[in-house]
């Protein structure tokens, strides 16, 4: 295990965004290993993150441009045991501290998925404190009510309160969804064939910008023309909230297939900001769909919500904030280092569950899948 990987996340302390200040807070250990990352944290009930970890396994797949699932558990395995003592060490905390334990049990990359959870069954059971079975893409839609970024960047300044729409973008997942509450989730919309993430991570390869490639299309798209080049906006002409990013994939490589490597640079800035317009647009396209969708409008969601990887991406957060703007509603997004895949989104979704007395009571098979909708 390379320490050099470890980050420690600051994010400092947010007593302005709780309800019951005077209260002793509850607290919880989050844990993350369902794809890349080992992370790590302790938040307590007043939406303070005392501490919080991550191992970055970034390096190690570099190389293979992409993510390697045997070499991503094997990392886990080697990981897991600092992340954990680090993470109570930065807060002062011991387990005996922790009122409730909580981790990842799918959906993603079974390897990982098993180490960060039989981590957390072994500390729970060692120690008698309730486990939540924390849904992976639960964590990514619930972490804007711990942490919400306003539209000027600054931290905890909007507040989520159910419902709200959210716009989820997170690994090989893109969908729509009306948030109910905890474990209330109604699909909107959703891919039909590759994720918004999947597509910027491919295009990405094939231009040689490396792995992970969103940022970095992101970055150069900011120096480039969008009008440079013509991609297809899948099922943008068409009725109803499903996604199609598969098609704009296929054009892109079509393009470069044509086109006379080695790139200059001008010509990847622009094709990046191409590339990026069309997801962008696509992505509106749908949104717009869904705030018109009579499931929508008789919920009445005051907040449009991005999370997940995806919700880093600059142009998607501004064209999403126009949006809101458009529709009379509040935009909102995780803080940038609470977007990708983090145990400060497990411990909120752990405590959120564990609240409403969503504990688990029986022994849980970790998941390789497990749809939001099936909570």
């Amino acid at each position: 295990m390379n320490t050099d990987n470890i980050i420690r996340v600051d994010m400092g302390r947010s007593d302005a965004n709780s309800d019951n200040s005077s209260e002793r807070p509850i607290l919880c250990l989050g844990i993350e290993s369902s794809c890349d990352e080992t992370s790590a944290a302790i938040v307590d009930s007043h939406r303070n993150i005392l501490s919080h970890i991550i191992y970055s396994q970034i390096p190690e797949h570099q190389k293979y441009g992409g993510v390697v699932p045997e070499l991503a558990a094997r990392a886990h395995i080697l990981a897991i045991d600092t992340v954990v003592r680090q993470t109570l060490e930065s807060a002062g905390k011991t387990v005996a501290d922790l009122d409730v334990i909580a981790a990842t049990a799918g959906p993603g990359l079974i390897g990982g998925v098993l180490v960060g959870w039989m981590a957390a069954v072994g500390i729970a059971q060692s120690t008698g404190k309730p486990l939540v079975a924390v849904n992976h893409l639960e964590g990514h839609a619930l972490v804007p009510r711990l942490r919400a970024a306003a539209a000027n960047g600054t931290d905890g300044a909007t507040d989520v309160e159910f419902p709200y729409l959210l716009m989820l973008a997170s690994g090989g997942h893109c969908q729509i969804l009306l948030v109910r509450g905890v474990g209330k989730y109604e699909l909107i919309g959703q891919t039909l064939d590759d994720s918004a993430g999947e597509a910027f991570d491919k295009v990405a390869k094939m231009l040689g910008l490396g792995y992970p490639g969103g940022p970095v299309v992101d970055k150069r798209a900011a120096s480039g023309n969008p009008t440079a080049f013509h991609f297809p906006r899948p099922l943008c002409d068409k009725p109803g909230c499903d996604f199609s990013f598969s098609g704009i994939k296929t054009a892109a490589r079509t393009f470069l297939s044509r086109a006379c490597a080695p790139y200059s640079d001008e010509f990847i800035n622009d094709f990046c900001a191409s590339f990026q317009a069309a997801v962008v647009d696509c992505i509106i396209n749908r949104l717009e769909n869904a705030m018109r969708d009579m499931r929508v409008v008789h919920a009445a969601p005051k907040t449009l919500v991005v999370a997940g990887g995806v919700a880093k991406n600059s142009a998607v957060r501004s064209a999403m904030e126009l949006l809101a703007a458009k529709h009379n509603v509040v935009f909102a997004a995780p803080p940038m280092n609470l977007c990708t895949d983090n145990g400060a989104m497990i411990a909120w979704a752990g405590l959120e569950n564990y609240i409403i007395g969503n504990v688990v009571k029986k022994p849980v098979a970790p998941r390789p899948r497990w749809p939001l909708t099936e909570l």
